[in-house]
């Protein structure tokens, strides 16, 4: 089954800048040590993994995560290639209750 409404989905691409492949920033660096270490990807390769996430949250299946206060979780696992290397991605999406998706 894939993410509710996956073609509406958002990504806030300064947060995958400035955290997710951020080296220096002070909670995101571990983020950005993975992501350099398993598919070689930098800062400057923040539009590609923008739009390989948004083509995710579009294609891939999901699976249900836990439900809390802040809304619904989905769980996408999948796979990227980047130059010359691949990895297996897991992505959470979180729908705020507040949101109306409809399946």
């Amino acid at each position: 089954m894939k993410l509710p409404n996956g073609d509406r989905a958002f990504v806030d691409i300064a947060k995958l800048r400035d955290y997710s492949l951020d080296p220096a920033h002070k909670e995101g660096r571990h983020k950005a040590r993975v992501f350099a270490a398993a598919l070689g990807l930098t800062r400057n390769d923040v539009d590609w993994l923008h739009e390989q996430l948004l083509t995710a949250a579009r294609m891939s299946d999901r699976r249900l995560g836990r439900k809390t206060d802040h809304g619904q979780r989905y769980l996408l696992d999948f796979t990227l290639a980047h130059r010359d290397k691949t990895a297996r991605l897991r992505s959470v999406w979180n729908v705020r209750p507040n949101e109306v998706f409809l399946d």
